[in-house]
């Protein structure tokens, strides 16, 4: 990208600094101390901590005035509401504290509950995906297309899998009855951030998750635009940042796989 913003700059660097800071604690994994917040499979570590105040002092020394939403810190200052970094620190926890290099650092800027940049790091792969409103979206310095893929039946999906403590297990089930048999490929990296920027250059065609938040989603809703993706809730309404839901595709199987998730859901209802 020629000439990022101030902000996106800023952002970027954000990134790249927690995103190395990560890597030598990937290097010494043996060493962290890791806890549960809700339970056995939302693990925290120092490693989540550190990367979100390095981020954070980066950010705030460059905007001291926009509020800051973090994962493990939640939201800080509201002294200009209409502006707002969302930052996951580290998304994929699991797969990082596992020793699998899918995992990734988002950084995201709102404007009045609108992402207008963002910024997904994938520090292992040494990919930076960036994208800005208008100016599209971007890997490495490389401008990033969606696939052109036009049915459910050439299509390679990825979606966020229900683990314990989590809901919708029976919905999710319906999903692959309904898709398994009838697309070109499944997929589940365990990391949202990885799942949606794949979506945004190519790799997968589209991404679903029922239960997630905005820190987990940001940057992927604005790289996946302006890559020329179609981005809805679940049900292919008008996305709601926190509504804690997403579908994100190609554009060209969007409705044919809205339809499917409505389906699942209204067999798992009737189920219950």
């Amino acid at each position: 990208m020629n000439s990022p913003s101030p902000e996106l700059s800023a952002m970027i660097d954000a990134a790249q600094a927690a995103g190395h800071g990560l890597l030598r604690r990937f290097s010494q994994l043996s060493e962290l101390v890791i806890r549960a917040k809700s339970g056995p499979a939302d693990l925290v570590s120092v490693a989540d901590e550190e990367a979100e105040q390095t981020a954070r002092t980066i950010l705030s020394r460059f905007r001291p005035d926009y509020a800051f939403l973090g994962e493990e810190g939640g939201q800080v200052g509201d002294r200009d509401a209409s502006h707002s970094w969302i930052v996951d620190p580290l998304d994929g926890t699991t797969n990082f504290l596992f020793s699998c290099p899918l995992w990734g650092v988002n950084v995201a800027l709102a404007r009045d509950g609108e992402v207008v940049a963002g910024v997904t790091y994938i520090p292992v792969m040494e990919e930076m995906f960036v994208a800005e409103k208008g100016r599209g979206a971007w890997l490495n310095g490389r401008r990033i297309h969606v696939s052109t893929r036009a049915t459910l039946g050439d299509a390679v999906l990825s979606c966020g899998m229900p683990f314990t403590g989590k809901p919708d297990h029976p919905v999710f089930a319906r999903e692959m009855a309904l898709l398994s048999a009838d697309v070109a490929g499944l997929r589940r990296t365990g990391a949202c951030a990885v799942d949606m920027a794949y979506v945004a250059c190519g790799r997968w065609d589209a991404y679903w998750e029922r239960a997630l938040n905005a820190w987990d989603m940001a940057p992927g809703l604005i790289l996946a635009t302006e890559a020329g993706g179609t981005v809805s809730n679940v049900r292919g309404d008008r996305l709601d940042l926190h509504g804690q839901n997403v579908c994100i595709t190609n554009g060209h199987i969007h409705n044919a796989l809205v339809d499917r998730l409505n389906q699942a859901l209204h067999e798992a209802q009737n189920e219950g």
